[in-house]
Order: C-alpha cells, then sequence, then structure tokens
C-alpha cells in the first residue's frame, strides 16, 4: 500500500463549527506506523468539544481534529519498527491515542496515563494539539498500536479504549468475587464498567439513569441485574440536595435482586457521570468500609459529605484513562467475538455514519439519547 502524503479530515473550528480539510501528512517517523483509519467511535469528551469547543477547562487553541477510540489498518512502517515490533502492512490495529514520555517517574512507575508530558489524541490538554482520527490517515508510534485478531472487527477495536478505562476502573476498585455494584450512569463508560465488573468478578450489578431506555436496554442485554430510573430532584441549598441524595440512596437500597433479596448498601459503587448529586447518592449508597470509584468527568468543583466518608471510612478513588489495560481487553473483547462472553459489549455501537461528510451528523446523534425516528442512542461510529 503506497503512503499517503496527505489525509482529509473534520476540523472543529469554534461550536458545532467543522471544516472538512486536507492538510500535508510527513511518512511515518522511525518508530512510527501509517494507519489508514476505518472506524472511530465518539466519546462524551468529543462531543464536549464539538458543542461547547472546550472540555470542561480545557479550551480548544487551534482547529481540532475530534476522535481518539479507533482502529485502521497499517499502511507503512517507519524505517525501525521491524526491529522492535511484529506489526506489519495490513495489519488490522487499535490505535492506544495516549502517547506518554516513558521516560519520566511516572511512566518508570507503569502509571503512564499520569505522565504530565502525554499526548492524547483529539484532547486539547497539549498545544500543540495531537489531531485525533476523524481523518483518513494518522502516523502513530507502534508502541502503541495493538494488533486485532482476525475475530475482530475495526469497530471491535475502537471500542477497545472505553473498554479500556472501565478495565482501569475495576483495577482500582480492587474488587472481589461476588461483590455488590452500583453504577451510576447508563451510557457507554457506565454500560462497560458494568460489563467488565461481571466479567471479571460475577459481581451483581445495579445501574441507575435518568433516561428510562438506556436503564431498560443495561437489565434487557444484561449489562445489569437491576435498573433504577431516578429523576433530577434539585434542593435549594445544599442541605436540601445531601438530603435529596440520602433519599434517593435508600429508594436504591430498598429495590430487590433478581433472587428476591433486598439490594442494601453496595460494596462498590461506580460513578459514571460526574454529576454532583450522583456523587452524593453513591456516597450514601456505599457499604461501611465500601469504595466510591469516580470515573465520570462532571461538575468540576464539588462539595461532598465528609463525615459520611470518613465515619463509615468510604474509600474515594480517583481514576484518569488507563494503563496497560488494552491486552485484556483486547481478551475480553475476542471471548465476546469467538464464545458469545456475555454481556455483549458490541452492541453499544447503536448508530453507524459512513464517511467524512457524514461526521457532523455523527456528532449531532452521539449528544442525544434518542436519534430523529426516537430510537436509542448509545455510542456512535464513523466508518471511513
Amino acid at each position: 500500500m503506497p503512503v499517503a502524503t496527505s489525509s482529509k479530515g473534520q476540523y472543529l473550528h469554534g461550536p458545532k463549527t467543522l471544516q472538512l480539510e486536507e492538510r500535508p501528512l510527513s511518512a511515518p517517523g522511525p518508530d512510527e506506523v501509517q494507519i489508514a483509519i476505518r472506524s472511530t467511535t465518539l466519546c462524551g469528551s468529543d462531543v464536549h468539544y464539538y458543542t461547547y469547543n472546550r472540555n470542561g477547562s480545557i479550551e480548544v487553541k487551534e482547529p481540532l481534529c475530534g476522535g481518539h477510540e479507533a482502529a485502521g489498518v497499517i499502511v507503512a512502517l517507519g524505517q525501525d519498527v521491524q526491529k522492535f515490533s511484529v506489526l506489519r502492512p495490513g495489519d488490522k490495529v487499535a490505535i492506544e491515542s495516549g502517547v506518554p514520555c516513558e521516560n519520566c517517574t511516572k511512566c518508570c512507575k507503569g502509571m503512564y496515563n499520569v505522565c504530565s508530558k502525554l499526548r492524547f489524541r483529539s484532547s486539547g490538554a497539549s498545544f500543540p494539539h495531537f489531531q485525533g482520527t476523524l481523518q483518513e490517515y494518522v502516523n502513530h508510534p507502534a508502541r502503541w498500536c495493538h494488533k486485532l485478531p482476525e475475530s475482530l472487527s475495526y469497530d471491535d477495536g475502537a471500542l477497545l479504549e472505553p473498554l479500556s478505562v472501565c478495565i482501569h476502573a475495576v483495577k482500582k476498585a480492587r474488587m472481589e468475587k461476588g461483590q455488590t455494584c452500583l453504577v451510576f450512569g447508563a451510557g457507554a463508560v457506565g454500560l462497560l464498567s458494568a460489563a467488565v465488573a461481571k466479567i471479571e468478578h460475577g459481581n451483581r450489578v445495579v445501574i441507575v439513569d435518568i433516561d428510562p431506555g438506556r436503564v431498560d436496554f443495561a437489565v434487557r442485554e444484561g449489562f445489569a441485574d437491576v435498573g433504577f430510573t431516578t429523576t433530577l430532584k434539585r434542593g435549594g441549598t445544599l442541605e436540601e440536595n445531601l438530603g435529596v441524595a440520602k433519599e434517593v440512596a435508600v429508594e436504591i437500597g430498598k429495590l430487590s435482586w433478581p433472587q428476591g433479596s433486598e439490594v442494601g448498601r453496595f460494596d462498590v459503587v461506580l460513578e459514571c457521570t460526574g454529576v454532583e448529586t450522583c456523587v452524593h447518592t453513591s456516597i450514601y449508597a456505599a457499604d461501611s468500609g465500601g469504595k466510591v470509584v469516580l470515573i465520570g468527568m462532571g461538575t468540576a468543583t464539588q462539595f461532598w459529605p465528609i463525615s459520611e466518608i470518613t465515619g463509615r471510612e468510604i474509600d474515594i478513588i480517583s481514576v484518569w484513562r488507563y494503563a496497560f489495560c488494552y491486552p485484556r481487553a483486547i481478551e475480553i473483547m475476542d471471548a465476546v467475538a469467538r464464545q458469545g462472553l456475555a454481556p455483549d459489549v458490541r452492541k453499544l455501537i447503536t448508530h453507524r455514519f459512513k464517511g467524512l461528510d457524514s461526521i457532523p451528523e455523527a456528532y449531532e446523534t452521539a449528544a442525544k439519547t434518542r436519534d430523529t425516528r426516537s430510537q436509542l442512542v448509545i455510542k456512535s461510529v464513523v466508518n471511513l
């Protein structure tokens, strides 16, 4: 396959302002491979950048190509790649989009996900921005490309990125077999977190969301044993909001497992929304000595009931992306594809879009929970 010398992609120039651009592309560097992108699934952070031209406190400083959950086919190798890698032209690969320095203390300890020099595709955190995968081709370090088995499609490869986030979260929670687990948020990350808790530890799972369709999907497809649809209750003061959170935690605890026993409090709560009231409820819903794992990015500054945390020895665990999780993600996805391992995480892709011109519509759809035909939206993928 010939080496590409340019790449067309959709670049964000402001809130909901995309331009199709063709930019020059150099030959892959000595340790890089050139990849023709085939699938990119859209993430919540992509949608935030598209909608607001920022993600939380991170502002876009130059036109940004979105997309970081991606897979493609290798079309060319840098001159040194064959010396240290098994990758060859024609290989299907998933792209691990974060590229750390590999030399700092954090990298040497295996914590490359929090490397201060890490560059992450489609993120505005580093400048110049590390452009994303909603384009035809990218050059990427071979070290951070993962060869896919024949059983996996490009779409499967793209889903490995959010699946790795959830594997990392469950690892940090140090879950044990048979524990009970509450998941806040039935979007892609919440569903994948629930799936990992079940696959890795056989945990019983309750999932909570404000969208009844997503809750129904989670229970119907085996991501959770019990579902709970909550409402957006708001108090006028912090104390009133905490009171609402307590009430919701009690309501959840009064649910019953399929076997008939009361749910009660939880060994582990995986909070996948980042919404302050959901974090409050997570704390009240955790059992004494339990854990609350913060996965979702939401409200930047929050007030927590510290006395509840310290008085019942609840561990608050933060997670940021992932480290060394792709190999296990590939094993799980391969078992889903070849052995019918449940739940089937591939079902998270509900909407497919074809070609660069479809990307604006893909963004608009990914920002909703229902499409124009009232069909449930969980994950959108762009195929090139």
